[in-house]
């Protein structure tokens, strides 16, 4: 695979979360670098799942004006993998496979189909591989 990589919704949720000061500068600095250099990708999934998260579990939830500002001056330029049967095929695969959560196999399919080396996210074993994804968690 290329220098591409793929941030989980974590990372989007902590660039939010207040109480986590070291995560939050940690996961902007990730966040920036991947719109500027360009390198950075995500899901459908992880916009879903961010605003799932933002609308309720932020200290002060997301309102609609910056929820909109955020999805188009972030989420959208970051989007790279949309919906599709080869999407879920792939998902499908690495849940029996690896057995792994539906909504962590679709995470590492996006990625896959997004062609990154790297998935960035806290919720799996810092180094692990998935076909060719390598895990890093970067809060460590």
């Amino acid at each position: 695979m290329n220098g591409r990589y793929f941030l989980d919704t974590n990372i989007f949720v902590y660039a939010f979360d207040s109480s986590f000061p070291v995560k939050a500068r940690i996961a902007d600095d990730l966040i920036r670098s991947a719109l500027s250099a360009k390198t950075g990708a995500i899901s459908y999934q992880v916009v879903q799942e961010f605003y799932s998260a933002g609308f309720r579990r932020f200290p002060g939830p997301l309102q609609g004006r910056q929820a909109e500002i955020y999805l188009s001056t972030v989420l959208i330029p970051l989007c790279a993998v949309q919906s599709s049967p080869t999407l879920f095929a792939r998902a499908l695969h690495l849940f029996a496979r690896y057995h792994l959560q539906w909504y962590d196999a679709l995470i590492i399919s996006g990625a896959t189909e997004a062609k990154c080396g790297i998935l960035y996210s806290e919720d799996f074993q810092h180094g692990q591989k998935f076909d060719g994804v390598e895990i890093c968690n970067p809060f460590l």
